[in-house]
């Protein structure tokens, strides 16, 4: 069973997405074990202070060391292991994520969450306990709870015991390398709106083709990186 710990000053927001997403299964299916700090529980004084001004000046706030490590180190107890745990956090500095640093995570026995605030979170933290930094994108986020969600979310569903199909994950587009095909359900006919005859026939070879070339047609259309990174695969 996977150990994943999330330290988070507002745990309720881990809390509502594992309990309304496909975590809950893995979870329940004892592929993963979640565990959830309050990083507040760790904070400084009578109002556990868990932020404070930058050195040098500046705006806003950062998320003080002393806080963090207490956490992280509760957190590593939790696990019951000193080796192989990968303690992350989502930060702009780090390597954009993308589906293999998913697969990678999803070999991981051990897995460690930051969820930053405010400007940062003390350098020290990074020095002396994070092992990787990802960020989802190139853009600014209020909070790390979303990104390190969706980090976690993008490496579960691809442990077998979580999706109902493991063969499901691996259809995905990312992880097959082009874009997903078309996908329809009952009824047949909707708004003047039709199914395509190939997927009504059940003569699989022709779906199979029609969804390839469908694969093909979309990722060259919209994700034409994807496409040259496919076809030089090839």
């Amino acid at each position: 069973m996977k150990n994943i710990a999330f330290i988070t000053p507002v745990p309720s927001v881990i809390e509502t997405i594992i309990e309304n997403s496909m975590l809950r299964k893995a979870a329940e299916n004892n592929v993963a074990k979640f565990h959830i700090l309050d990083l507040r529980d760790f904070g400084i004084g009578d109002y556990k202070k868990i932020d404070h001004a930058p050195y040098g000046g500046g705006p806003g706030m950062i998320l003080m060391a002393e806080p963090l490590f207490s956490a992280i180190d509760d957190a590593i107890k939790v696990m019951n292991s000193s080796s192989d745990i990968r303690i992350i956090y989502p930060s702009p500095q780090g390597k954009k994520w993308n589906q293999k640093y998913a697969e990678g995570l999803s070999t991981s026995d051990n897995i460690i969450m930051i969820c930053g605030h405010y400007k940062g979170i003390d350098e020290r933290v990074i020095k002396k306990y994070v092992t990787d930094q990802f960020s989802i994108g190139d853009f600014v986020m209020t909070s790390g709870e979303i990104p390190a969600i969706l980090m976690v979310d993008s490496a579960v569903r691809l442990i077998p015991g979580t999706l109902n199909n493991i063969g499901s994950a691996l259809d995905d587009s990312f992880t097959y390398g082009l874009l997903d095909y078309p996908h329809y359900t009952r009824p047949r006919k909707l708004q003047e709106m039709e199914v395509p005859d190939v997927l009504i026939g059940g003569h699989h070879r022709n779906i199979n083709e029609w969804r390839e070339k469908q694969r093909v047609k979309r990722t060259k259309l919209n994700r034409n990186d994807l496409w040259k990174k496919y076809s030089n695969s090839k």
